[in-house]
């Protein structure tokens, strides 16, 4: 398995190289002008101000002067400076990226959880009244858009009903933690502050239950077929008839010979959370990624736009790895070729 990450590790800078090239070429084929988010419409109409801007920003190059430019700073660590907060894109990037991690491995464990749990109920109550709700279940979190969702429970809970906060991540009335790791749950505990930690998580739940109900019905449903499958099998009817306990069998049997697709799934979700969590981020005015994107998009800002879609190929890459690892973790039969 040694071998097989060196490879991974070898062949991640061509893959990555691979996602900046495509990234940077397809910015050059949009109709829209980078300039208009550069200098002002009243600068617009002054050629000196707009060959300034150009000479200052590099437009006034080439594509593949650009290109290599670009390229050669990155290996420095160096993405470019944003149109739009004239700060290093890399800043702007990883001061956000905590916080669209810290809502994605939310979402995660709260998919993983219902997603598992209802596709072992299914499959152990097989064509009852229980399988049926939670296919039900699985079906609407499948089916139902996010931005809905978001703005139903956000009704609901924040504004009709007052239980859950609103959007942000902290009570804006309160000084938020020294950052640390990001994590504003951690850091709230790392400053010894358990009212804000409770602030923190209490703000975190809705965003984390919309983004997680998104993946929850597709694990549920994988968890329920492997399921059925295994529940058949006749490791099941020996341990059964060894006197093994219902909750043995299911959970020590049955469920953990499903963890290899499972963990793909899981896996891959992550991935697609972590890069598609743009309507919830914006929904829930979530200071991450998503909507770090979204007003780059707004801004024809390409710096940002590109340094967004690396970290974002960069953290899919390294997921797949993990996934691959797991694999063997859970199922040391599986080989990695």
């Amino acid at each position: 398995m040694t071998r097989y990450i060196l490879r991974r590790l070898i062949a991640m800078p061509f893959l990555v190289l691979g996602i900046v090239t495509l990234a940077f070429l397809l910015t050059t084929v949009t109709k829209g002008d980078p300039l208009s988010a550069i200098v002002s419409d009243r600068q617009m109409n002054d050629p000196v101000a707009v060959a300034a801007a150009k000479a200052r920003w590099g437009l006034d190059r080439s594509l593949p002067e650009r290109y290599v430019i670009y390229v050669g700073n990155l290996l420095t660590g160096d993405m470019g400076t944003s149109f739009i907060t004239r700060r290093p894109v890399a800043q702007d990037v990883f001061f956000r990226l905590p916080a669209t991690m810290e809502l994605v491995l939310a979402a995660m464990l709260i998919g993983s959880t219902i997603g598992i749990s209802l596709g072992v109920l299914a499959a152990y109550f097989r064509n009852t009244a229980i399988d049926h709700a939670a296919r039900f279940f699985a079906l609407f979190g499948s089916s139902i858009p996010v931005f809905w969702l978001g703005l139903a429970l956000l009704y609901v809970f924040s504004v009709k009903w007052g239980v859950l906060p609103g959007p942000g991540r902290l009570d804006p009335r309160v000084t938020p933690p020294a950052s640390i790791t990001g994590f504003m749950t951690i850091d709230s505990l790392l400053a010894g502050n358990f009212k804000l930690f409770l602030d923190a998580l209490w703000h975190l739940i809705l965003p984390a239950f919309v983004l997680g109900w998104a993946v929850a019905g597709t694990i549920s449903r994988l968890v329920r077929a492997n399921m059925l499958e295994v529940l058949d099998r006749e490791f099941i009817l020996t341990a059964r008839a060894k006197g093994a306990g219902e909750l043995r069998v299911v959970v020590g049997h049955a469920l953990r010979n499903t963890l290899v697709p499972t963990l793909t799934v899981i896996g891959y979700s992550f991935a697609y959370l972590l890069t598609g969590a743009v309507l919830t981020e914006t929904i829930f005015s979530w200071p991450g990624m998503g909507s770090y994107a979204v007003e780059a998009a707004r801004g024809l800002d390409f710096p940002a736009i590109i340094g967004v879609t690396i970290v974002g190929g960069v953290v899919f890459l390294l997921t797949n790895l993990i996934t691959d690892i797991a694999y063997v973790i859970a199922n040391p039969r599986v080989r990695l070729g």
